[in-house]
């Protein structure tokens, strides 16, 4: 074969080899080269104002600087770093631009569509910057103009409906880091100048999810570690759990189960029943931190399975008092080691949890100040314990329950009006309903006055046990009815915020009205208490005397945590109006009827900051 002849077939070879290349040539000089746009399409306007906008958006987010667990304990007093602003969960604010005389002149700065949630949102805010969660998305907002900062947005399973109904309570912050936990159970961290994920772990498996627990309060961060528990298991077998993650790393370094198991302390306080007949012990809100004790402080929740406790049982068990319920647990961050506990209500059979917010304040305790841990259950009856030890110091009772007639001086345990025990289908009324006469929104203590600020219910119940089968109780199926009433002596006026004197147990001033206070309360140095109600109403009183100064009508119930925060110079008032909160308390004031949706986060500001 001669040369001439071998380059004729190679040119041949080559030339079917383009033939066959031409589509996918044409095909990547088409995605290459966009289609010329039709004449109704306009491209984005790039020009020297977009410029100036995302050059002072980037400048923002940079300006972000980390966040020490120094800072976090004494955060600047224009910060909200945790739940509660800081880890002794005060709800208290140093800021007082906005005080007694300035408040008439508060007006709305700005508003911004969430997507929607079941609320009882939180904001952060850091250096100016709002770090807020709600439905499948996280979102960062310039504090002073409302501008998007960046959003991560998580993808949900269809059954949750991009987080129409899901609730996280609270997010948190430590280092350059986001933490929140997510509608499937997981736990992401996020970069807080850019939303970009850096971890992504799994808390909830399939069968916790199937089983419909939740991550619905919110972390708190200690010793390098995410806190936070589990809720929803009242048809888990075994109960709900703490657990803590590596901020670094997201890795579980320890989980602690809130349901004692057999063996352990408290272990033989289930009536005999084996595990997998306790249920409960959810934990519905963020932890408190003592930095100086190492220890992380936590409420946990009742037994919704009461059968277990008032049935018999093959086995005799040391107690019925279902350990750790209604207690508060005292942990070590960085291992999760029970270090001690107090259970405020033993045996609850009534659903009157003590699961809310540890409040962390010294007080005089026989002539010597002591650190304690001050929380109250739904029956508005508060307990102060010993920060250290758990020893029990006193109770303050705000007179709106009957259950308990008295309670021990030494150890805090309550004595139970004996004609209040269930019966098996036999209805007796008790006071408050087992929605609360006080719920999931915290209360405020002002460390100046050591005033307590707490939002009430005035409300009873009926309440019926009628014993299940054993099927039915395997399964964790709720055995008690409960009818929502209003007190026998009732003016038609079921909301109530009350100070009370936590030195002295004295009330300081009452305010009551029609509908019920939704909000959790914000106290400032500036002597204003904000609390919103489920009249859409934002209220602002006098700390001093309840007077009322201000008051705005929100888009929905502002049944979430309000914060206040500087930025600029100015003093910002936020709250998210939506949904949540216990959907039973409208049956009593059904003229107060809540939008659906419309999650909005509302920002308020003196008019200085207005004009900006």
């Amino acid at each position: 074969m001669t040369m001439k002849t071998t380059s004729k077939r190679a040119l041949s070879l080559l030339g079917t080899a383009l033939l066959a290349l031409m589509p996918l040539i044409a095909s990547a000089q088409t995605a290459a080269a966009p289609n010329p746009e039709p004449n109704n399409i306009l491209r984005p306007n790039q020009d020297a104002t977009y410029s100036a906008v995302k050059a002072h958006q980037t400048a923002t987010l940079q300006a972000i600087t980390p966040v020490t667990e120094a800072v976090l304990r004494a955060p600047a007093d224009g910060d909200w770093l945790t739940w509660r602003r800081t880890p002794a969960s005060l709800g208290f604010s140093p800021l007082k631009q906005v005080n007694k005389t300035t408040i008439k002149q508060l007006g709305l700065n700005w508003a911004f569509t969430l997507p929607a949630s079941g609320n009882e949102i939180t904001p952060l805010v850091h250096d100016g910057v709002i770090f807020i969660a709600s439905g499948n998305m996280v979102q960062a907002l310039d504090g002073v103009s409302g501008q998007l900062l960046w959003q991560y947005v998580r993808q949900l399973p269809p059954a949750l409906n991009n987080g129409r109904a899901t609730i996280i309570k609270n997010i948190a912050i430590y280092d350059d880091r986001i933490f929140a936990p997510t509608g499937d159970g997981h736990l992401v961290a996020l970069d807080a100048r850019s939303g970009k994920l850096l971890w992504d772990h799994t808390v909830l498996g399939d069968a916790e999810l199937k089983a419909h627990l939740s991550l619905n309060s919110g972390p708190i961060v200690a010793k390098g570690k995410v806190i936070m528990g589990a809720t929803g298991c009242n048809t888990y077998p075994g109960g709900c759990f703490i657990f803590g993650l590596d901020a670094n790393t997201g890795a579980e370094s320890w989980r602690f189960s809130t349901i004692a198991r057999p063996g352990q302390p408290g272990g033989d306080s289930w009536n005999g029943a084996p595990v997998e007949q306790r249920f409960g012990g959810s934990v519905w809100t963020s932890g408190s931190y003592d930095p100086k004790l190492n220890l992380v402080y936590f409420g946990v929740a009742q037994t919704y399975n009461t059968a277990t406790l008032l049935g018999e049982q093959p086995i005799k068990g040391g107690s019925n008092d279902a350990l750790y319920t209604d207690s508060t647990l005292a942990l070590d961050p960085e291992t999760g080691r029970l270090v001690w506990h107090f259970q405020h209500l033993n045996r609850d059979i009534w659903d009157l949890d003590w699961a809310y917010e540890r409040t962390l304040i010294t007080l005089p305790v026989n002539g010597k100040p002591t650190d304690l841990v001050v929380t109250g259950g739904k029956i508005a009856l508060f307990d102060a314990v010993d920060r250290a030890t758990g020893k029990y110091a006193f109770s303050r009772d705000l007179g709106i329950q009957t259950l308990i007639t008295g309670v021990d001086p030494q150890t805090g345990k309550k004595t139970i009006n004996p004609t209040l025990n269930p019966a098996a289908n036999v209805t007796k009324s008790i006071c408050p309903h087992s929605g609360g006469g006080r719920n999931w929104p915290a209360t405020s203590i002002d460390p100046a006055t050591d005033i307590l600020y707490v939002q009430l219910f005035e409300t009873c119940q009926e309440f019926t046990w009628r014993p299940r089968s054993a099927a039915e109780t395997a399964a964790g199926t709720n055995d008690m009815q409960w009818v929502l009433k209003p007190k026998p002596e009732s003016d038609g006026k079921f909301g109530r915020v009350q100070a009370i004197n936590l030195r002295t147990g004295k009330t300081v001033w009452t305010q009551r009205q029609r509908a019920a206070f939704a909000s959790s309360t914000l106290v400032t140095a500036g002597g204003v208490l904000f609390v919103g109600g489920r009249d859409r109403y934002f209220n602002a009183f006098d700390s001093t005397n309840g007077k009322i100064l201000w008051r705005r009508r929100l888009p929905a119930s502002p049944s979430s945590t309000p914060v206040t925060y500087s930025a600029g110079g100015h003093q910002y008032v936020a709250v998210v109006a939506g949904n949540g909160g216990p959907v039973a308390w409208n049956t009593l004031t059904p003229e107060n009827d809540n939008p659906v949706g419309g999650t909005t986060l509302m920002v308020f500001s003196l008019p200085e900051a207005n004009a900006q």
